[in-house]
């Protein structure tokens, strides 16, 4: 059974920076796909980022394109999520994913709270 703990949410200002991380628990880490979603108060779940099973390739949603980076360390069984040039609209719970392939994910974190002051 797999297991996801994001850490890294946190209080900042317009233009601030964050890095969400996400562990992943078990001996096949690198057999994943990764992906990064977010909920805002009152909104649906959307897309962030993902990348693909050795790191390789990586998609982003069109509104944190330029901004946000995803990456991972199988030795670590970690995901990050670079976050630079943060706005009050990025302000959401932050989800880690896992899934055997692109759009299918899985398994799920218990989320971690981004909050973008004006």
């Amino acid at each position: 059974q797999v297991q996801l703990v994001e850490s890294g949410g946190a209080l900042v200002q317009t233009g601030g920076s964050l890095r969400l991380s996400c562990v992943v628990s078990g001996r096949t880490f690198s057999s994943y796909v990764m992906g990064w979603f977010r909920q805002a108060p009152g909104k649906e779940r959307e897309f962030v980022a993902g990348i693909s099973r050795s790191g390789g390739v990586t998609h982003y949603a069109d509104s944190v394109k330029g901004r946000f980076t995803i990456s991972r360390d199988n030795a670590k069984n970690t995901v990050y999520l670079q976050m630079n040039s943060l706005r009050p609209e990025d302000t959401a719970d932050y989800y880690c994913s896992a899934g055997p392939q692109r759009w299918e994910y899985t398994h799920w974190g218990q989320g971690t709270q981004v909050t973008v002051s004006s």
